[in-house]
């Protein structure tokens, strides 16, 4: 990972973020298709992770707390499995955060926001294994 990843997780705003994403991809000249996914990818789990990270209640996948939004941390979620797990850990708790992006963005891959054990479609977590994959190589 590049020095300015750990550097603009600590501390940039969601925004300020998913624009440098989304100038690596230009800048390595990535299809289409993975600029399409990648951005909206990026910005479902940085709506979370971002206002955790500011109000101090950051945690990763297994539920530990953790002091810093890292690349790393910000990977961990990105697997498909634990992004649903979130979005069910986040309206569970007395977290104010808005679910909204993050919601609308997993019920356009089929994950019901109801019940937390019906499954996904396997394509869904395909899928954004390859994006997670495009989004290491960008950071």
């Amino acid at each position: 990972m590049k020095q300015e990843s750990y550097e603009l997780f600590t501390s940039a705003s969601l925004q300020e973020i998913i624009e440098v994403l989304a100038k690596e991809l230009k800048l390595r000249n990535e299809k289409e298709f993975w600029g399409d996914k990648v951005v909206p990818f990026s910005e479902a789990i940085l709506s979370v992770l971002v206002p955790l990270r500011d109000a101090g209640r950051l945690f990763n996948p297994e539920g530990k707390s953790v002091d810093t939004l890292t690349p790393e941390l910000f990977l961990d979620w990105s697997d498909f499995v634990s992004l649903k797990s979130l979005a069910f850990k986040i309206q569970k708790s007395d977290e104010d955060i808005d679910l909204s992006l993050l919601g609308s963005y997993l019920n356009r891959f089929n994950v019901n926001l109801e019940d937390e054990s019906l499954d996904f479609p396997i394509s869904s977590y395909n899928l954004h294994q390859g994006v997670s994959n495009v989004i290491k190589s960008l950071l």
